[in-house]
């Protein structure tokens, strides 16, 4: 135990509630569309950000001062599970997830690393085995240590590569002895800082059999959870491999993976690529790649991946929206990838902003299976394009060539006229519900 979080009372559901540290919107056991809200949103805690973060950002180092830093020994690795299960039991949420590099130190070579990953996963199963919190997934970090400056399974240097098939091992055998759901891959240096000095070509099928790598390894141990990439288009390289959805789509598909992995999709990283959230959640359920989500924000002046609390009702509800619209979520769930800003020092600073990311995600949620329940979004998509049903565009569509189509312009005298996409009313309409 710690005294990090000394005098912070588990946080309660109370609509009627002033204080900071209480839920007004989000009631795990609230039922929606027929099941509890809890197992609807699937809440996670990033254990990287909550704990590992130290404040800094590119022009400053360490703000926060935590009983568990330095973060140099096994000892104070376990100080810092203990916080970590401790706000755990506070918020309440069911699950949580890690990269390696956060929960234990790397050591002086590749078996002291192992020895301690293993010896601070015992530490979190029994942990787990005691509060109930599950693990959403686990991932390794193969990205900020200076060994992968030049990226991990794109790297030029065999040894390198070989480093990296062996962390993965790790930490696949680690998410799997704790139960977790998912195996998250993030290239985070997984790209180029120029071409004057990149094979893509080299790069591209290191890559590819890696994964390959991966998929056989998780099924070699019976891993049931899925396995995750997540796509971010550049930061810290100049431009990633796994730009969008659609990029690591056609990696897949190049690669025979289609079948095999889905996608890990973060709001941050989908405006960095110049998408909306919703937009890369639809396209990832149209390929049948929706597994889980980072739900965080950016703040639209920076111009980078600032990793904040999601406060935002509407965008949060259109995101929700084509999630359940898909299904919902099967072992995915709905990560917090968000820090605290660096001013914000206190325990209580991070209490306040896991809730209220979770109640904005839960009015979001709601307004989302209202909408979906009101059915008014697919009528109106549904009459856009009705004309598709029709036997003779069907056949059009499915049979015509240039030259029928043509013929059938001019023996029936089409001559098309504009139809309004009505915008601004299905605007207007969301609106009714957020």
């Amino acid at each position: 135990m710690t005294n990090f979080f000394d005098g912070i009372d588990a946080v309660k559901f109370d609509p009627s509630s002033d204080s900071d540290l209480a839920y007004r919107y989000y009631n795990p056991d609230e039922i929606v569309m027929g099941k509890r809200m809890e197992d609807h949103l699937r809440f996670a805690v990033a254990y990287w950000h909550s704990f590992a973060w130290e404040g800094g950002d590119p022009f400053g180092g360490r703000t926060f001062d935590r009983p568990w830093y330095p973060q140099d020994s096994m000892e104070l690795a376990k100080v810092k599970a203990d916080a970590a299960f401790e706000m755990f039991a506070i918020l309440g949420q069911p699950f949580f997830c890690f990269h390696d590099a956060d929960v234990a130190p790397g050591g002086d070579n590749f078996a002291e690393y192992k020895r301690n990953l293993e010896e601070i996963v015992d530490y979190f199963g029994e942990k787990m085995e005691a509060t109930g919190t599950r693990l959403l997934w686990g991932t390794a970090n193969m990205f900020t240590h200076r060994r992968f400056m030049a990226g991990a399974a794109t790297n030029p240097d065999p040894d390198v590569y070989a480093w990296c098939a062996a962390t993965v091992k790790s930490c696949m055998d680690a998410t799997s002895k704790l139960g977790g759901q998912n195996y998250v891959l993030w290239g985070g240096r997984e790209g180029y800082e120029t071409l004057l000095n990149t094979d893509l070509v080299q790069e591209r099928q290191q890559a590819g059999r890696f994964l390959q790598m991966v998929v056989d390894y998780k099924n070699k141990i019976g891993f049931d959870g899925a396995i995750l990439i997540e796509p971010k288009p550049q930061e810290p390289s100049k431009h990633q491999y796994d730009y969008d959805v659609n990029t690591v789509y056609s990696f897949l598909k190049e690669f025979g993976l289609e079948g095999e992995v889905k996608m890990n999709i973060e709001q941050g990283h989908a405006i960095l690529a110049g998408h909306s959230f919703e937009h890369e959640l639809a396209m990832a359920a149209a390929f049948g790649i929706l597994g889980s989500i980072d739900m965080n924000r950016n703040d639209y002046q920076s111009g980078w991946d600032t990793d904040q609390f999601p406060n935002n009702v509407p965008e949060v509800a259109l995101a929700y929206y084509e999630i359940l619209k898909a299904g919902g979520f099967t072992t995915g769930g709905t990560n917090f990838d968000a820090k605290l800003r660096r001013q914000s020092l206190d325990a209580e600073d991070l209490i306040a902003g896991h809730v209220g990311a979770m109640d904005v995600c839960a009015r979001g949620f709601k307004a989302a299976a209202a909408m979906l329940e009101d059915g008014g979004l697919e009528k109106a998509r549904a009459e856009r394009y009705a004309g598709w049903d029709e036997p003779t565009n069907k056949a059009m569509l499915e049979s015509g060539t240039l030259e029928s189509i043509a013929k059938r312009v001019l023996a029936d005298d089409i001559n098309p006229e504009p139809r309004s996409g009505r915008q601004e009313r299905l605007e207007n309409y969301i609106n009714r519900f957020v």
